[in-house]
């Protein structure tokens, strides 16, 4: 498909934007993406419905690509614990799975927009309140991490994110400090967009293509552009992230996932 000057502009700013932000905050881009890219697909004619699904999944796509080249970053300064990506992990594959290739074609979006917003409004409280997690509080083990997981990838796949609004609030709550958590929750984006990926791929196989270059759910013109655009930012992203303190960057977190829960609040109502 040929790229109008002015949708391609817009593609590579998004991923230019949504780049910057998965390396700095763990989130994988993927809310940023997801209402921008509605909007530009609806503006190519895709009917409201479909350009939601092919946001979340082309969302959920780059992540792959975005992920790899945040982790890295994080990985040279030694953040990530490698130990939670492998404990949460196989049930993240779970998660995904079932919400791409099944939930995802079969829910209606206005409840989950609610639930979701709701969510995340409690884990912005939570991250400004600064709370303390009591001395005792750790990750759980083996049976709780893969259940852990498992939600992580499920609700990541059905809003087109890459888990950090999820595991970062999650894995601070069980005393893991917060660049570690960040850091962490950036490796867990490729299992995470990897698994759901292949379930959209799956659920949107018979599915007539809504424009050229589509493959069932995901836009592989747009999937080009911004996964380019966002792996050259992430790790600008990550190194912003290490330069800053930890009350910054919970400040910056919350108010993200204030902005993100009216999102999906309007959605919902509307």
């Amino acid at each position: 498909m040929n790229l109008d000057p002015l949708f391609l502009a817009e593609l590579l700013a998004l991923g230019l934007c949504s780049g910057f932000l998965a390396g700095l905050l763990g989130i994988g881009g993927g809310m940023l993406m997801v209402p921008f890219l509605t909007w530009m697909l609806s503006k190519q004619g895709v009917s409201a419905d479909m350009a939601v699904k092919m946001a979340i999944a082309t969302s959920m796509a780059t992540i792959m690509f975005t992920s790899i080249s945040s982790v890295r970053a994080h990985h040279k300064r030694g953040a990530v614990r490698w130990e939670l990506v492998r404990g949460l992990a196989p049930g993240i594959l779970i998660g995904g799975l079932v919400a791409g290739a099944g939930i995802f074609a079969l829910l209606k979006g206005s409840w989950l927009a609610l639930v979701f917003a709701g969510f995340v409004s409690f884990s912005a409280f939570q991250m400004l309140r600064d709370k303390k997690p009591k001395p005792s509080r750790q990750m759980p083990g083996t049976a709780g991490q893969i259940g852990a997981g498992a939600g992580i990838g499920l609700l990541s796949g059905l809003v087109g994110a890459g888990g950090g609004f999820v595991s970062v609030p999650f894995m601070t709550w069980c005393n893991v400090p917060i660049h570690n958590a960040v850091a962490t929750s950036a490796a867990l984006g490729f299992p995470i967009a990897l698994a759901n990926t292949l379930g959209y791929v799956i659920g949107g196989w018979n599915l007539a293509p809504a424009l050229p270059g589509a493959l069932g759910y995901l836009f592989l013109p747009a999937l080009v552009v911004i996964a380019a655009a966002s792996v050259t930012m992430a790790p600008l992203g990550a190194k912003a992230a290490h330069a800053m303190n930890v009350k910054q960057l919970k400040r910056a977190f919350a108010l993200l996932l204030f902005v993100l829960a009216a999102y999906m609040l309007y959605k919902g109502l509307s």
